[in-house]
């Protein structure tokens, strides 16, 4: 007989309301995750506790509130679209069961894996919906799934998705939602390309090179090699490269830099708010922002980048900042999407 399939997809989470008390409960376990802040337990928690819960929850509430919908967080509703699209595909030729899960509230990964468990799933395969490798979102999400695979009493046999950084159909996909968004590309005088941030010293411990490679060489993320094919900004300038390319945006029309820091260690560079404000000053008057990281749309793109991204970019003298939506659900991810599980859907 051929073992039972579950496909889970993974996202990084949301809260349950755009209220002060869920966010400040979504933001304990997020950041209380030693992956995420990767610093000694009692010095994340005086961070935590001290620092960024008195404060924060009641400021990113607002900012919540300013992006969800009538029926809730928009990080949620197109993670759930995509596993219901790619449902609809594979119905037509196979039997399998899609679920998403949360790594950080609900539906949470391990609400996902006790219903695959009851269905009497005995392969899954893990979709991370995180398009470049980092310890604290792939590598948290992965750490869940095995941490819940292992306490079962018949462990299924677990397929992961590896990175799609520059996997055909991803940037194809990007290139199309852009061309929607963007019918003139000519019309736009730079264009950005949007990644959220990591602490540097999590790039440095992606590191495989013994003698330092990742922000040690000049030129350490020009081109994907054995030493930084974990690294997360290395993985990144090679999306852009590649999205450039299809788009046929020549290297000097587009730029990356990457947002959504916290703290003040130092995180990778260039920064995304700082490059808002100098763009005008350089003769960008209309700017075009695509973000790659994200799978779907969520705070740090609508929020972040959409509202109060164009407000730093219009007050420091630009025109126009245009937002290309993630790719959410767009049919031809969901087709790429279905396309690149088709080989792990075999029995063996």
């Amino acid at each position: 007989m051929a073992p039972k399939t579950g496909l889970l997809f993974l996202n990084l989470g949301t809260p349950d309301k755009p209220e002060t008390r869920e966010v400040r409960r979504y933001l304990r376990q997020f950041l209380n995750d030693p992956r995420v802040i990767d610093i000694p337990a009692l010095g994340r928690w005086l961070l935590l506790n001290l620092i960024i819960l008195p404060f924060r929850p009641k400021q990113s509430a607002h900012a919540y509130q300013t992006i969800w919908t009538k029926n809730g967080s928009p990080l949620l509703l197109y993670t759930q679209a995509l596993a219901d699209e790619v449902a609809a595909i594979f119905s037509k030729s196979h039997t399998v069961s899609v679920r998403i899960g949360m790594r950080y509230q609900n539906p949470s990964i391990g609400v996902a894996m006790e219903a695959f468990r009851k269905e009497g799933v005995e392969k899954l395969i893990v979709f991370p919906l995180y398009p470049q490798y980092a310890s604290s979102s792939t590598g948290s999400c992965l750490q869940e799934v095995y941490d819940i695979a292992g306490k079962l009493w018949n462990v299924p046999n677990l397929v992961v998705i590896p990175p799609y950084y520059d996997y055909p159909g991803f940037v194809e996909s990007l290139a199309t939602v852009a061309k929607e968004t963007l019918p003139s590309l000519d019309q736009f005088d730079k264009f950005l390309f949007s990644y959220h941030g990591l602490p540097e010293r999590q790039i440095r411990k992606s590191d495989l090179d013994p003698n330092g490679w990742c922000l040690a060489k000049a030129g350490c993320c020009d081109a994907m090699k054995d030493a930084n094919r974990y690294c997360y900004r290395a993985q990144s300038y090679a999306t852009s490269r590649a999205l450039a390319k299809s788009l046929g945006i020549a290297e000097n029309r587009y730029e990356v830099a990457f947002q959504s820091r916290l703290g003040r260690t130092p995180w990778i560079q260039p920064y995304t708010d700082e490059r808002l404000k100098a763009l005008p000053k350089e003769g960008v008057r209309r700017l075009a922002v695509i973000v790659p990281s994200f799978a779907s749309d969520c705070l740090e793109t609508l929020e972040e980048i959409g509202i109060r991204g164009e407000e730093t970019f219009k007050e420091a003298g630009g025109e126009e900042l245009t937002l290309v939506p993630c790719v959410n659900a767009h049919p031809f991810w969901a087709t790429s999407v279905a396309q690149m599980l088709e080989p792990y859907l075999t029995p063996y």
